[in-house]
């Protein structure tokens, strides 16, 4: 018996979002699932080859492989949001070159990355004066500074794990990372701290460091998942992951 059918839009009768997720990235993909996870709301993944080692050519390279990561993307889903998940390669590359790569497969789709996200998200907070915290080695680090600063931020207070090689980032104890957050908020009076790299897990330790500290603490991951979600017009509501994620709406 042949059994009749009707159609909807599938898993994303919400918002349909595409992820495209470093080769060498461990951390993204499960903390964004855990964050996106709302009914209606379909979450996508597409991987792009990256090295281990994280400078500004290995970067830049990736510029040139983002339209074909974009394509891979199921051709029947109507795509609200698509994030790219890589910090260092957004301040690198810049988000209007970002956009533009993917938007050569994907035209009109609304993109973002953590650079942009984390920018949205102090402006949802009203942070200026920031408390920053990267894995990156100084060059990388330095970069992503300059463009917090053209962006009308000060960098009160720093520090970095100075570690060039994804593997390893990835394996940053969570434990690390909180007292690192701890450790920078602590050298200067600040509005709020942010934590860079898709790669560091920063999830389930945010929460707990505002507690500690009683200001936001943003990162690359809470950051581009809510402003994803946002978007797409669904404001993230689950103070597991910190302020932002607690009713805190775009501007």
């Amino acid at each position: 018996m042949k059994l009749s059918f009707e159609t909807d839009r599938g898993a994303g009768s919400k918002a349909v979002l595409g992820l495209i997720v470093l080769q060498t990235d461990e951390t993204i993909e499960p903390e964004l699932t855990q964050i996106c996870a709302e009914p209606g709301v379909a979450l996508y993944h597409n991987r792009i080859p990256m090295v281990p080692e994280i400078n500004a050519e290995t970067l830049m390279q990736m510029k040139a492989d983002l339209p074909r990561a974009a394509a891979l993307f199921p051709s029947s889903a109507q795509f609200d949001v698509i994030g790219y998940g890589c910090t260092s390669a957004s301040t690198v590359i810049g988000p209007e070159g970002v956009r533009d790569a993917i938007r050569e497969s994907l035209p009109g789709v609304q993109v973002t990355e953590p650079l942009s996200a984390l920018l949205a998200g102090c402006r949802a907070l009203g942070l200026e004066r920031l408390g920053f915290v990267t894995p990156y080695v100084p060059s990388v680090s330095a970069r992503m500074q300059e463009k917090l600063e053209q962006a009308g931020h000060q960098i009160v207070s720093f520090g970095s794990f100075e570690e060039g090689d994804d593997r390893v980032v990835a394996r940053i104890a969570e434990s690390s990372i909180y007292q690192s957050i701890l450790t920078v908020a602590g050298q200067s009076k600040c509005d709020g701290v942010i934590v860079a790299c898709t790669n560091l897990r920063v999830a389930h330790v945010a929460a707990k460091a505002e507690d500690a500290l009683g200001i936001p603490v943003l990162s690359s991951n809470l950051a581009l998942a809510w402003h994803m979600l946002s978007l797409a017009g669904i404001t993230p509501n689950k103070p597991a992951f910190g302020r932002l994620h607690s009713g805190v709406q775009l501007r």
